[in-house]
């Protein structure tokens, strides 16, 4: 007659080293301050934090490009003025065409 079920876990339960061996990786895995959940969660939070370092540098690099530009040529600032913040003469009048 064979057993069936979980009986083949019956005989480890029954020696010492196996079961203090599987308790000691539930503690490991479920409650230990420093646990494999918590580590899972905190290692995928440095991984968006290192993309995000990677999209702000590029971003700053751009920034600084366009400043530079900017503050270059007068005739680039007003250009800038009048596209971003909708900046006009006196006497003009000014029509958005969105597309």
């Amino acid at each position: 007659m064979e057993k069936k079920g979980f009986y083949f876990i019956l005989p480890l339960l029954k020696n010492k080293f196996s079961l203090s061996l599987i308790l000691f990786f539930v503690w490991i895995v479920f409650f230990d301050s420093n646990n494999l959940i918590e580590r899972a969660v905190k290692l995928k939070q440095v991984h968006q934090l290192e993309r995000d370092k990677i999209y702000y540098k590029k971003k700053i690099t751009e920034d600084r490009a366009k400043l530079e530009e900017l503050e270059s040529n007068p005739e680039n600032l007003e250009k800038f003025a009048r596209e971003q913040y909708l900046m006009k003469k006196a006497g003009e009048d000014i029509f958005i065409i969105e597309k």
